[in-house]
């Protein structure tokens, strides 16, 4: 066997390959990368994934009810694709919470596997983390409770069951979960039909238009890009500001994303947030899992202008490239603007921990590993005293295959030291979930453990990577 990187990685897969057991009835999975078939890049009109409605309201909370089940989606036109879904959406449907208030959601597995719903950014009590081995078992219900005490954020919900994540994710159990906060209003920034969420993903498609799943796939395997589950669709903005709340929801792809036109994206908000102040950028860099938002003022074009959104990561081909097209319309009133203070950020603490984290392939096992081992349910890697202030070093080792990685905490935010001894910028520089380690890199971040006591996840969210035991765990005790 060649020593490359799809050769070493089967290794670690080969211990996980009862992962790919969730395929929808009547599909098969790919063993190995198969033809794809895509139509014309900008042929098919962006579509918004629908608002979830409540099934009740009380004063203090809203009431939801999802049915997590198989069903069809139109990835490509007149062809209906085996897909997962939450309610029959692909991706799932858009819960809007409210800063504040109560969000309550019964999930109930129609599917043959079990699920375990997280809320990827919520500050929530550990029991209602959607902890991996905590699942709703098929044909089963129970609910989750969100305070959302935590500020305004473009957060997400998808299923983390172990071992099945990763194709559980990546077939469409995801969906957008938007914190709102009436103060934000005041600011004056796009809202409405010009604030988007453009959640970010990519696929392979066999010629039939069937998903094809492999943990072995590499990004370039995975060549149609999707942006709210359509392939590279064209969407008609006016003349006037929009805010877009970009999400890599990929389980595997980084985005480097910048207009056709060199104009600026102006970052407005990271994983956990507003940033302090509008930062301009060519390009928005995003590993799998973390969220920015920006500010396109359309107005700046003539009428007729098409403006591509572009990924420019070093793994995009020529297929990958364009990701969604927008075409400008007639100028409108708009009397939204971008404040050049967004938000106070709180003055970093002086740490009383210092921890060091190694991402790492072992050569032996072809696993990919935390600290040199993988997931144990039973153990508990870095024992916490909540309260505490804590700054991490996490150090990508990883030189034999070599992948980038990344890093996602459950329960907190962070923010983001320096990465490879120098500050961070953009969107990086805002409150953090989940932060880029690059190949043979580190990356330092800082956190304070005072959200919830209990035991919480920390892992790469290259799913395939984090469903082969590049995941450990932390228990946070008073």
């Amino acid at each position: 066997m060649t020593l490359n990187r799809r050769n070493l990685i089967k290794l670690g897969a080969a211990a996980g390959t009862a992962a790919c057991g969730v395929l929808p009835s009547g599909t098969r999975a790919a063993a190995s990368p198969s033809p794809s078939s895509a139509p014309a890049p900008f042929s098919v009109p962006l579509s918004v994934p629908p608002l979830l409605r409540p099934v009740r309201r009380t004063p203090t909370a809203d009431h939801y009810e999802v049915t997590v089940q198989e069903a069809t989606a139109e990835i490509l036109p007149g062809v209906d694709t085996p897909v997962l879904t939450y309610g029959g959406s692909f991706p799932g449907p858009t819960i809007r919470a409210l800063r504040g208030r109560e969000t309550a959601i019964r999930y109930t597995n129609a599917l043959s596997l079990p699920i375990a719903t997280h809320l990827h950014g919520g500050h929530v009590p550990a029991d209602q983390d959607g902890y991996p081995m905590d699942t709703i078992e098929p044909g089963a219900s129970r609910e989750y409770r969100y305070v959302n005490s935590q500020p305004a954020a473009t957060l997400w919900y998808h299923d983390h069951a172990h071992m099945s994540e990763a194709e559980s994710v990546y077939r469409g159990l995801a969906g957008a979960y938007l914190v709102h906060d009436p103060l934000e209003s005041l600011l004056g920034l796009p809202h409405g039909p010009q604030d988007v969420t453009l959640m970010l993903r990519d696929v392979r498609l066999d010629t039939e238009g069937r998903l094809g799943f492999s943990l072995i796939d590499e990004v370039a395997d995975r060549n149609v890009v999707l942006v709210n589950g359509r392939p590279q669709p064209y969407f008609r903005v006016s003349g006037r500001r929009y805010r877009l709340r970009l999400m890599n929801c990929s389980n595997g792809r980084h985005f480097a994303l910048r207009l056709s036109t060199g104009d600026p994206l102006v970052q407005i908000a990271s994983d956990g947030g507003l940033l302090a102040a509008p930062v301009p950028a060519g390009t928005v860099l995003l590993s799998p899992g973390e969220r920015a938002e920006v500010v396109v003022d359309f107005a700046a074009f003539a009428p007729g202008t098409a403006v591509v959104l572009e990924n420019v990561d070093e793994e995009a081909d020529a297929a990958t490239r364009s990701v969604m097209r927008f075409d400008v319309g007639a100028r409108t009133a708009d009397f939204s603007r971008v404040p050049s203070k967004l938000s106070v950020l709180p003055p970093l603490r002086t740490p009383t921990v210092n921890r060091k984290v190694v991402m790492d392939f072992d050569l032996e096992s072809g696993g990919v590993t935390m600290d040199g081992r993988t997931f144990d349910p039973d153990r508990i890697d870095q024992r916490i005293r909540f309260g505490d202030t804590e700054t991490w070093h996490i150090e990508n080792r990883d030189t034999a295959t070599p992948f980038r990685h990344n890093m996602h905490l459950h329960g907190v935010h962070f923010r983001v030291l320096e990465r490879n001894g120098k500050p961070v910028h953009g969107h990086e520089t805002g409150w953090k979930d989940t932060v880029a380690v690059p190949k043979g890199g580190d990356v330092r971040l800082q956190v304070t453990f005072d959200n919830h006591t209990g035991r919480y996840l920390y892992h790469c969210h290259l799913l395939e990577h984090s469903a082969m035991g590049m995941m450990a765990q932390m228990e946070i005790n008073r």
